[in-house]
């Protein structure tokens, strides 16, 4: 009896320990996504204020652009910190990257724009991101190894599920907040100052965050180590400069973490973009659907983890990644039609269509906000068309003709500019503008989706389907990235190709894709994007990538 009393609290304290692991862990990459989430569903407040120097469309990419920035240094800092925590230990790690992460999203709430500062507005807020992004290098990887060192054999997919919900919780989270403060605000209060609410909250999140994890001890697995002097003294060297090494680091970016960024990008943030600026729903209607989406499969992500410690890690996202390919264009479409059913049936009744010489053509895109589309009559009309979210398709005509626009059975012919000067130009802009919005309108394209109209069920159904191939890439990933590589460079080795994926290869997802749109007037065309990689992914890892779930991670 004696020996079951004493037994029993050294069970139950252990399972507190496992529980108070996982919490702490996760509660700081709820904090990142979170963040991470914040860029993205206040895209166009952080054009309007921090880039209103140039157009619109050019705005909102420049936006994207400071959101993708973060993401851009994201591998430089898994670089910098993933070598101090294999180096100095997993817990001091990731409380320094906390701090910087959590600082650094504070401040933005604070920040004055550019009617205030000028052009300084745009570059601070950049530096800020790049801090930001810089600590989340470090804190992902710190937080996969960290748990997954806790946990029993033959649990860590289960485990570090837990962190991989964090993704869902963060922009739940970000998404009421906003949803929130959008519904008891007008929508000019909200778009003055009311978005800097949510940035500013985020110091609860750090001061609670940072207190569970001081109370955390270090990685069981790291102290053996640096008690049997064990650890590495050049991770990046040891991690990247061996063969052996860099060639699991290069089949884990290719064979497993490309393919889930844009797998996972394709089924949170690049659908409330496109929801938002293709099929012109609301911002807080599109924030709901999405937000409610992703809180119906959030249990998504324990099960495939912890199905992978039954059946293996690479069946069930290779699945994902051969299905992504099959099911994107159409449920794109069908996403459409469902939140938008009026632009879904003008396009079909009344196809757009510009006629014009390519060479003539402009990428629609003016990253110094100097170009004003008004020097051809193609310019032109794609300006108004990118700006309107119209898709439109392209015929190839001579060089020399004056553009025209198709709008089902009707042409209209856009003004030719050339030898007029500005105001002439400006003229021909704003005559060919309401005239093309006339067409357009009696087509019966929607300025905005009508809510009334917008078929929220059948929204949310397609949204989860996205979902549930984002949970079963993303549920099993970290502690497949954390069976491949040592103890000894384990932090540095798979921080690494985890930011490049999520950070270079999905990060920049919104970014190109809506470029791809903005280039070509298809607005399907970024999804190729997506579809490509996912290909890539598949291919390289049902060929290369290991099967990792009974490995014995303590060596």
């Amino acid at each position: 009896m004696a020996s079951e009393t004493d037994a029993s609290p050294t069970a139950a304290e252990k399972r507190k320990t496992e529980r108070r692991v996982i919490i702490g862990s996760s509660l700081g990459t709820v904090f990142e996504w979170y963040d991470f989430y914040l860029y993205g569903l206040l895209a166009s407040a952080l054009s309007l204020h921090f880039f209103s120097g140039v157009n619109e469309t050019t705005g909102f990419i420049l936006a994207l652009m400071a959101f993708a920035a973060g993401f851009a240094i994201r591998p430089f800092g898994a670089l910098v910190f993933g070598r101090i925590g294999d180096i100095v230990g997993r817990k001091n790690t990731f409380l320094v990257t906390m701090a910087i992460m959590g600082l650094s999203t504070f401040a933005v709430g604070f920040l004055p724009g550019y009617d205030s500062i000028g052009i300084a507005a745009p570059i601070i807020l950049m530096v800020l991101r790049l801090l930001q992004g810089l600590a989340i290098g470090g804190e992902y990887g710190g937080a996969a190894v960290y748990v997954a060192e806790h946990a029993p054999p033959g649990k860590r997919g289960f485990y570090t599920s837990f962190i991989q919900t964090t993704a869902m919780l963060g922009l739940i989270l970000a998404s009421s907040l906003v949803v929130g403060l959008r519904t008891v605000m007008d929508a000019e209060a909200f778009l003055a100052w009311g978005w800097r609410i949510p940035f500013i909250f985020s110091i609860v999140l750090l001061t609670v965050t940072l207190w569970i994890r001081f109370q955390l001890e270090e990685s069981p697995v790291f102290q053996r180590m640096k008690a049997q002097g064990a650890t590495s003294k050049a991770p990046l060297t040891e991690a990247f400069g061996e063969w052996k090494n860099l060639k699991i680091v290069l089949i884990a970016l290719f064979g497993a973490v490309a393919g889930q960024a844009v797998i996972g990008f394709a089924a949170h943030l690049y659908p409330l973009f496109f929801l938002e600026r293709i099929a012109r729903v609301d911002g807080a209607t599109a924030n709901f659907l999405v937000a409610t989406a992703l809180m119906l499969i959030i249990p998504c992500f324990v099960f495939f983890g912890w199905l992978s410690d039954k059946i293996g890690r690479k069946p069930i996202m290779m699945t994902a990644c051969v299905i992504a390919l099959f099911v994107y264009f159409p449920l794109y479409k069908a996403l459409v039609g469902a939140a938008n059913p009026a632009m879904a049936a003008a396009v079909e009744r009344a196809p757009v269509t510009v006629v014009a010489h390519a060479g003539e053509c402009s990428f629609q895109f003016d990253p110094i906000g100097k170009n004003t589309f008004d020097r051809t009559s193609c310019d032109i009309a794609k300006s108004y068309l990118a700006k309107a979210g119209v898709n439109y398709a392209n015929i190839d005509a001579l060089a020399g003709t004056v553009a025209s626009v198709q709008i089902g059975d009707t042409v209209l012919p856009v003004p030719d500019p050339s030898g007029l000067g500005a105001e002439g130009r400006a003229a021909a802009v704003a005559g060919f503008a309401a005239a093309a919005k006339t067409e357009l309108d009696a087509a019966g394209y929607p300025d905005k989706a009508d809510p009334a109209q917008v078929n929220k069920v059948k929204v949310i159904m397609i949204l989860c389907v996205f979902g549930v191939l984002a949970t079963m890439v993303y549920g099993p990933l970290a502690a497949l990235l954390v069976e491949l590589f040592p103890a000894r460079i384990r932090y540095t080795s798979l921080s690494l190709p985890y930011h490049i994926g999520n950070g270079w290869i999905g990060g920049f997802m919104p970014t190109i894709g809506f470029a791809m749109v903005a280039a070509t007037g298809n607005i399907y065309q970024g999804l190729w994007y997506a579809v490509v990689i996912a290909g890539v992914t598949a291919i390289v890892g049902i060929l290369f990538l290991p099967e990792t779930y009974k490995r014995d991670i303590e060596a």
